[in-house]
Order: C-alpha cells, then sequence, then structure tokens
C-alpha cells in the first residue's frame, strides 16, 4: 500500500475520483498543492522554510463539491483538518471569535488525532494490563495470605504464616490462572460481577466567560486549571467483567500515553500539515469599496486574517504554533461579490484561483451511481437493515437527476444537496413503512418517480418550500 504522506498528484487524483465527480481543474489544483508539502519536507534547510504553501482559493456555487475535495483532501493527506466559515469572525474589539481562535481549534483537533493514534498502538498493552487486573479480581489471595506476584507472575507465592518457612506454589497458581485467563478470552466469565475502582469523571465549577476579542481561551484555561485542582476522585462499581475490562483498559491506555509526547507531535503536525477549510470568505468580502456600516466590519476581519493567512505565531494552551505552512483553502460563491474585493494583501496571500462549475444532470446521475458513498447505494444500504431489497431502475436514476437540475434552474441553485431532497421525497412511503415489508424488494421505477414528484414539480410556489 502506498504511504498517503508520499501520494503523486496522479494517485491524488484517483483517489479524490472515487468520492467527487467531475471539477476536475479543482482537484487538480489540491493534488499539486499536497504534493508540494511533501516536496518541501525533501527540500534541505534553511530553504525549506522559505517556501511557503501556495494557498487556493475555489469559486463557485454551493453544492459543487468545495468543502467535499478539502474534506477528502484532508482525509488522504492524514492532516489536522478543520473547517470554518469566515462569516463567523468579527473585527478584534468586537464580541465575538478572534480569527486566532481557528488555529487554536485545529491544535485541539490535532492532539486528539495524534491522541487516538497513540491509543491504538498501545492497545494491546492496554488489553493485557487490564486482562491481568481482572484476573486479580478474580483470583484473591487465600484467607491469613498474602500474594505476591512479579510484573509476569511467573513468581506467585503464598506466605501463610511468617514464622514457618515459605512454601511455593508457583505451579499450581500459575496453572489455575492461566485456566481463568483462557475462560476470560472465551467469554465464560461475563456473566460474573466484579467491584471495580474507576475514576469519575472530573467536577469542577462551570466557569463562563463573555469571551471577547484576546479572551477566547480563557475559559478553557480556566477548566484546565481546575481540572488539576480538584483531581478525579476513585469510586467503586459494580459491573460484570466485560464492563470491568473496558473501564480498566480504558484507565491504563491514559497511564500509558505520554501527553508530552502527544502534544509535541501535534504541534509539529498543525505547523507542516495542517489544513484551514476558509468556507463563506466571498461573505466578509467588501462590495464597491463601501467605508461604513457592516462593511468596515468585513475588512476589519480581512485584516485580521492577513497575519494568519501570511504567517504568525499563535498562542494555544498546548503551546505556540506557527502558522507560516499552514494550507488555507478559501471558499465562497461571490455572487455578490467577486474575489477582487478582497483587501490587496489577502488576495495576494491566495494565489491559485479554481472556478468550481454547476452540475448538469450528466454529473448528478453519476454523483448518484458512482462514487463509493453514493446515494443510492447509501440508500440500498438503509432498506437492506429492515430486510427489503431496494432496486433502481436506470430510467427512474436519469429521471431524479433531471428533476433535481429543473427544481435548481426554477428555484434556488443548491447543486448536488438537491438530490438528497428528491430522494428523500421519492422514498418518503417506502421508509415509513419498510420495517413491515421484510423479504420484500421493492423497485424504483421511472413511473413510480413523476407519481411521486410530478405535482410538487409543476407548482413552482410548493416545489420552493417543499425542494
Amino acid at each position: 500500500m502506498i504511504s498517503n504522506q508520499s501520494l503523486t498528484p496522479k494517485e491524488i487524483l484517483l483517489e479524490l475520483d472515487k468520492y467527487i465527480v467531475g471539477q476536475a481543474d479543482a482537484k487538480r489544483s489540491v493534488a499539486i498543492a499536497l504534493r508540494n508539502r511533501w516536496r518541501r519536507r525533501q527540500v534541505e534547510s534553511p530553504l525549506r522554510e522559505e517556501i511557503a504553501p501556495k494557498n487556493i482559493i475555489m469559486i463557485g456555487p454551493t453544492g459543487v463539491g468545495k468543502t467535499e475535495i478539502a474534506r477528502r483532501l484532508a482525509a488522504l493527506a492524514q492532516s489536522p483538518f478543520i473547517k470554518v466559515e469566515a462569516s463567523k469572525y468579527t473585527e478584534v474589539g468586537y464580541v465575538g471569535r478572534d480569527v486566532e481562535s481557528m488555529v487554536r481549534d485545529l491544535v485541539d483537533l490535532a492532539v486528539n488525532m495524534v491522541k487516538d493514534e497513540e491509543k491504538n498502538r498501545i492497545e494491546g498493552v492496554a488489553e493485557a494490563n487490564a486482562e491481568d487486573k481482572i484476573l486479580d479480581l478474580l483470583l484473591p489471595p487465600r484467607p491469613g495470605s498474602v500474594v505476591t506476584s512479579g510484573p509476569d507472575h511467573s513468581h506467585s507465592f503464598t506466605i501463610q504464616n511468617p514464622d514457618l518457612p515459605i512454601r511455593t506454589e508457583t505451579t499450581e497458581l500459575s496453572s489455575t490462572r492461566e485456566k481463568f485467563r483462557q475462560m476470560l478470552r472465551d467469554g465464560r466469565l461475563d456473566d460474573r460481577e466484579l467491584e471495580v475502582a474507576v475514576s469519575e469523571s472530573k467536577s469542577m465549577p462551570m466557569v463562563e466567560i463573555m469571551t471577547t476579542s484576546g479572551m477566547e481561551d480563557m475559559q478553557s484555561n480556566l477548566q484546565d486549571a481546575f481540572g488539576k485542582l480538584f483531581p478525579r476522585k476513585k469510586k467503586n462499581r459494580k459491573m460484570k467483567v466485560p464492563e470491568a475490562k473496558e473501564a480498566i483498559k480504558k484507565e491504563e491506555m491514559e497511564k500509558l500515553i505520554d501527553m508530552d509526547n502527544v502534544i509535541k507531535e501535534a504541534l509539529r503536525r498543525t505547523e507542516e500539515s495542517g489544513i484551514i477549510f476558509l468556507d463563506e470568505i466571498d461573505k466578509v468580502a467588501t462590495r464597491g469599496g463601501g467605508g461604513h456600516g457592516p462593511e468596515v466590519s468585513r475588512e476589519g476581519v480581512q485584516r485580521d486574517l492577513l497575519p494568519i493567512v501570511e504567517g504568525a505565531t499563535v498562542s494555544t494552551k498546548h503551546g505556540m504554533v506557527k502558522t507560516d505552512h499552514i494550507l488555507f483553502i478559501a471558499s465562497g460563491a461571490f455572487h455578490m461579490s467577486k474575489p477582487s474585493d478582497l483587501i490587496p494583501e489577502l488576495q495576494g496571500r491566495f494565489p491559485i484561483r479554481v472556478e468550481l462549475h454547476s452540475l448538469g444532470k450528466e454529473e448528478f446521475v453519476r454523483i448518484l451511481t458512482e462514487p463509493e458513498n453514493a446515494l443510492i447505494k447509501q440508500y440500498v444500504a438503509l432498506m437492506k437493515t429492515e430486510g427489503v431489497e431496494l432496486i433502481f431502475e436506470d430510467d427512474a436514476i436519469d429521471t431524479i437527476a433531471a428533476i433535481a437540475v429543473e427544481v435548481n434552474e426554477r428555484t434556488e441553485e443548491i447543486g448536488a444537496r438537491r438530490l438528497h431532497t428528491v430522494l428523500e421525497r421519492v422514498l418518503d412511503v417506502l421508509s415509513f413503512d419498510a420495517s413491515e415489508r421484510e423479504n420484500e424488494t421493492f423497485i424504483v421505477t421511472a413511473e413510480y418517480v413523476k407519481e411521486r414528484l410530478n405535482e410538487i414539480v409543476k407548482d413552482q410556489d410548493l416545489s420552493r418550500y417543499i425542494l
């Protein structure tokens, strides 16, 4: 299997084609941008530090695949990825989220990503430790005896009376323990109940702060501080063996994970391969150079974004993060404005412009059937859980695509998202009755699609609200 970190642009394109129909130019641009990150890491210092990522602006109507391209790219790169709406940020000095919070959110996400990887790596060790602790609970020492054991339980012995010579019982104890271990693995002890000391969730005073610019992270930091002041307490709980094993395994994992290394790796990944997807960038563009009202605030958000995109050092609760090599992918419909309405400095930090095109009937048919997560495949799988075999005839799929295009043209253009609403309407009756149709085969024909949708499509006012 090819390492995701070193995929060539052609290989990246093939992977994106599995989920996204059309938009070849956009997929080509992001494939090059991702490969360039790998190329930069191969360059020797100090030149490597001078190579900045080529940020991208995607221009196109809603529902044509802008967000999906960025999301699939991040999954492919195994990079920390966050999607944010530019319109929710405010200029410094106003109440609301400041733009630096997007970097803090990205770091938090990276920490969780690395922590999950560590958990997967040490899962076997944690499970073995949990198994041993369960066996310790199942095989308590004999009355009046003290049992001690080495880490591998190979040197177990019993002291019955301190005044008498020590009598080793290694073979007997080891044999019994291994029998119990096999019974535990076979599930024959699952009905037994154990009393286990587990950590309670951290209880601390609730601290709520009206976040203004510059105080975004204060609430989180205070919560962490209180968490250290009020450490977790242990509480004895009775639970069945499988639940006890899972609880102990979870605690063992927490003990085994070195959080200092996790945070160090998370910060490195954020700086080297983080991706921030800035959606609705057109909402902060100033139309026609307005100089008052909301236009001033929009331009203020752009000016606050500028140092983050250019390269700044942001303070987070895990440490300082440089944004110089984070890849920014911005997107917007630009119906009411155009990319040239952004301030010139910000435009210059997004050198790659890609236009995504509206989708037609042919693309809709492909979206319904081709991708690995195609909508038709999803609905077939959903109905299969009820014991219903759902079959779509080719003519029916063509009709669904044609109606989706027609409604998009007559009402609002929402791209491929229209397919969700159309399909839900077509399958509404089946979805409601599926639990009573076990072992049935349901065939969706073109006539059935027209029967379900024709009245709505004809009535433009009705379709505006329903579809």
